[in-house]
């Protein structure tokens, strides 16, 4: 199975709360004593998993980034979910499905963002395309801060043919986009629901619009012409969280 690093406590702290199994080995820097540090050594301890300490050179190069808080983790990667687990997923639900689709997020801080908020909004699935997206990379997992672990990602290799299965289950599909003539305070976002999010710059891909049900747009009042796509996505979850509750 392959690897890879992650780093930053929230992701750290995340992962060995929820998939202990899959770390390996974790490095922390040198002469940091804290309850933060403490706590992950606590659980540490728990699984029996090696533990180091580096210098802070050693975690800049272990992490590929100084943003690593002094904790630097290797672990299994994670398996990649398909349209399988999401089908599974829709069957297993007692609730209307809650989707975020992003058609093509390039930003990893963004979709970072994205997953964090889509866990406090309480997203079932996260869904993207395999190609010319980002991936969960290990800059993605610190700055959704715990909510890759508990997120559940699926890439699918056809988008569109993913959206429209989505459909033949009964699940609405609500686009934004900027050309919209509905605000998002007046679409009817509870029930069955995947809200779909377009890329920074150029937003859904034609396809993608044309699969979904309905457009919105977020209203603007001051000169800017559009929020960056992290921030739209929490306007949009958190406009179907307030209809849903």
């Amino acid at each position: 199975m392959s690897e890879q690093t992650i780093y930053g406590f929230h992701a750290v702290e995340s992962l060995l709360q929820h998939e202990p199994e899959r770390l390996l080995e974790i490095w922390f820097l040198e002469g940091r004593q804290d309850k933060r540090t403490e706590s992950i050594l606590s659980l540490l301890s728990q699984h029996g998993i090696r533990h180091h300490k580096a210098r802070r050179e050693q975690l800049d190069e272990l992490a590929g980034s100084s943003n690593h808080q002094g904790v630097v983790a290797n672990c299994r990667a994670a398996s990649v979910r398909n349209e399988n687990f999401l089908n599974v997923l829709l069957d297993s639900l007692n609730v209307p499905p809650f989707l975020l689709v992003l058609d093509g997020i390039q930003d990893p801080h963004n979709l970072g963002a994205c997953l964090r908020t889509a866990d406090a909004a309480g997203v079932h699935a996260v869904i993207a395309p395999k190609d010319n997206a980002v991936s969960l990379n290990a800059t993605v997992r610190k700055v959704a801060c715990g909510a890759a672990e508990t997120v559940p990602f699926v890439s699918v290799t056809n988008l569109a043919r993913c959206l429209r299965n989505l459909k033949e289950q009964g699940v609405w599909l609500i686009g934004t986009a900027g050309e919209a003539e509905q605000p998002v305070y007046d679409q009817d976002l509870k029930g069955p629901l995947a809200l779909v999010m377009g890329a920074e710059g150029k937003g859904m891909r034609r396809l993608t619009r044309e699969t979904c049900d309905g457009l919105i747009y977020i209203p603007m009042q001051g000169s800017v012409e559009s929020l960056n796509v992290s921030v739209a996505t929490g306007v949009c979850l958190y406009e179907a969280l307030r209809q849903r509750s």
